[in-house]
């Protein structure tokens, strides 16, 4: 591989942590549990107010791309975005995760907790 090819690929990378650590912040959660694998995604659950054994889902084919769709769907709700902007975010996550990360989206509550069971 191309060693200039791997730089770009890790800068990607590197973004999108630190995408995700700012919503993660934002959420009221610590940054650094985006770092965890599958717990980042149980976490990702919760902001977004969705029922934790889904993270089940995403081990089974099509339904996590479903899952995935509905978990996104609900993070975009959570910061006050319609389910366009978490289309957006499932299928281009480059433009729309900056956006939510960096932009004014705060975390709207809903007068519920997140579902937890």
């Amino acid at each position: 591989m191309d060693e200039g090819m791997l730089i770009v690929q890790l800068a990607v990378v590197v973004f999108l942590v630190v995408c995700w650590w700012k919503v993660f912040t934002k959420a009221g959660q610590p940054g650094w549990f985006c770092l965890i694998p599958v717990f980042n995604v149980m976490v990702m659950l919760q902001i977004a107010g969705k029922p934790m054994w889904w993270v089940i889902g995403f081990f089974i084919p099509i339904v996590n791309l479903v899952v995935a769709i509905m978990m996104f769907i609900g993070i975009a709700e959570r910061f006050g975005k319609g389910a366009g902007f978490g289309i957006g975010l499932t299928f281009l996550g480059i433009i729309f995760l900056p956006i939510l990360a960096f932009g004014d989206a705060r975390v709207v509550d809903t007068g519920s907790s997140p579902a937890t069971t």
